[in-house]
């Protein structure tokens, strides 16, 4: 499954373990993943989520194999229901990031509440390169941190940037030390144990209300574009060159 779940003095975690495959994302580990995030917003003992990668990569993004076997064609699909699990989580959501974050290894963070990056993190968002478009709201919620001038240069452009980069531009909270990423945001988390659980879930919800259907309105509207561009020339080019391990040749389009 490559996904390890465990709840542990309060906190609900959620691991992605698959460092032989960079924790690339499967249809199998989008569901594992929604199905924590049910769980755990439902489980009364849990406090706040935690999720993380392993100490050298968070995730590579989607299984590119796994992916285009059988890409996400309606809102049913694993990567929606996550999507969606993950949007409607009511208790505090802390990502611990190591590595890369690629793809939807970003996107994600823009949904969680806290956010810690290790200070040899790379975040990218390549959809463009791919042929694809940005997911998960990130049109949206991207230009509103940044500005236009630097979300087109991490969307149109997938410029890759650091986990400071990430703390400059309203995405991450703090960037450190790669071996102490994860158990500060253990301790983040643990301190939701302290506060009053219902006033938490409250506030959250509070800071949201007035961006929440706009967010998911971005999201209906950025997959169906996505999946439209899943079967585009410019996509088959960009994932055949992916297999044959060379860079796509774009030029033959207008």
């Amino acid at each position: 499954m490559s996904i390890k779940t465990a709840i542990v003095n309060g906190v609900a975690t959620i691991e992605i373990a698959r460092p032989e495959k960079k924790n690339a994302l499967t249809r199998e580990m989008y569901s594992a993943m929604a199905d924590a995030l049910i769980e755990a917003n439902t489980d009364k003992t849990v406090r706040a989520v935690l999720i993380q990668g392993q100490p050298t990569v968070f995730t590579s993004g989607n299984d590119i194999e796994d992916f285009m076997s059988s890409p996400p064609r309606d809102e049913d699909a694993p990567v929606f229901q996550f999507m969606r699990a993950l949007l409607g989580c009511e208790k505090p959501v802390i990502a611990a990031v190591n590595g890369a974050a690629i793809g939807i290894g970003t996107t994600m963070l823009l949904h969680c509440d806290f956010v810690y990056v290790a200070d040899d993190s790379r975040l990218a968002m390549p959809f463009v390169g791919l042929g694809l478009v940005p997911e998960f709201g990130s049109s949206l919620i991207v230009p509103t941190l940044m500005g236009h001038a630097k979300a087109a240069e991490k969307l149109l452009l997938g410029d890759p940037f650091t986990g400071a980069d990430a703390v400059e531009c309203g995405i991450a909270n703090g960037v450190l030390a790669a071996g102490e990423v994860v158990s500060y945001a253990r301790r983040v988390a643990e301190r939701f144990n302290a506060l009053a659980p219902s006033a938490v879930r409250e506030s959250k919800r509070l800071m949201r209300r007035h961006s929440a259907a706009q967010v998911l309105e971005t999201i209906k509207v950025e997959a169906e574009l996505f999946g439209a561009r899943l079967r585009s020339p410019e996509a088959m080019e960009a994932f055949q060159a992916f297999f044959q391990k060379r860079q796509p040749d774009f030029t033959k389009f207008e």
